[in-house]
């Protein structure tokens, strides 16, 4: 890269910005895509959807932090089955943060094995976007506004009747 290459990142509703790829902080990332009885687990947050998961802390194990994300966004325990996909994304956190991130989203796919639908485990940053979370019905994941740009049903691989085969 050049020493003034310029990244485009979107926010959550699309908007583009053109940042030095000095100022992006990266973070990678990890998600879990949990099926029930044909639905998903989801989290509300800024107006839409988005699949729990989170930043990967300095020192963390990947799958040591998609169960910490999962479960606090959540309430509920989850066992890491197997990787499906990752991808990266170039956003521009919502305020109050408002800074620039080249994210590396890692998504796998989880079982239940306990714990309950809650939202007592937010942050106290997450409390100020997120909402309780919800079991999605499947039929309906092609209607779900979903905040990020790389949560796609498609790229996930899910059909409504669940993963495809």
């Amino acid at each position: 890269m050049t020493k003034n290459h310029k990244v485009e990142c979107k926010d959550i509703n699309g908007n583009k910005f053109n940042v030095p790829e000095n100022e992006l902080t990266f973070r990678p990332s990890v998600y879990g895509v949990v099926l029930k009885d044909k639905k998903i687990l989801l989290s509300k947050q800024w107006g839409g959807y988005d699949l729990p998961g989170g930043g990967i802390g300095v020192g963390e194990k990947i799958e040591d932090a998609l169960k910490r994300e999962v479960f606090e966004e959540t309430g509920i325990k989850v066992k890491v089955e197997r990787l499906i996909t990752c991808k990266d994304s170039f956003f521009r956190m919502p305020a109050p943060r408002n800074n620039y991130v080249h994210a590396i989203l890692i998504y796998f796919e989880c079982k239940v094995v306990g714990g309950k639908l809650s939202k007592k485990n937010l942050t106290m940053f997450e409390q100020e976007f997120a909402d309780a979370p919800e079991w999605v019905d499947l039929k309906n994941i092609n209607k779900i506004k979903f905040c990020s740009t790389t949560t796609n049903p498609k790229i996930l691989g899910l059909t409504e009747e669940g993963f495809k085969q």
